[in-house]
């Protein structure tokens, strides 16, 4: 089972070339995956300040694209809050992407993200 990081789910939607053929061939598999609400928090934030424009508003976006591609939500539990508060506080500061590691520990799900740096938290991350 996976958890989509948050530029996952957007370059999955948008058949981004940035997409790994590893993650690209995971996706098209239609395996568990799951999307978290602070991948939806995060893309809020981003498009209310500009940085993100999305083809349709985010409440018609996320929805449709969860059920077009047989995604499930992932709730933020306070085990996931947690989990962050004993994560080790280094370079990697994003709360979002914090959290998401704390989710995929606890969730015991394997994060699909193109990001490097989390592989120095003990999360597995698969894209290469």
């Amino acid at each position: 089972m996976y958890l989509l990081d948050t530029h996952t789910f957007l370059w999955w939607i948008s058949s981004d070339p940035r997409l790994s053929p590893r993650v690209v061939k995971l996706l098209s598999k239609r395996t568990d995956c799951f999307l978290s609400l602070a991948s939806c928090w995060e893309m809020a934030i981003k498009v209310s300040v500009g940085r993100l424009q999305l083809p349709v508003p985010l409440q018609q976006l996320v929805p449709e694209q969860m059920s077009v591609h047989g995604f499930r939500t992932l709730p933020i539990k306070f085990r996931h809050c947690v989990r962050v508060a004993g994560l080790p506080l280094n370079s990697h500061r994003d709360p979002f992407d914090r959290l998401l590691v704390a989710q995929s520990i606890e969730e015991h799900l394997t994060l699909l993200s193109a990001d490097p740096q989390l592989d120095q938290y003990s999360v597995r991350r698969v894209w290469d």
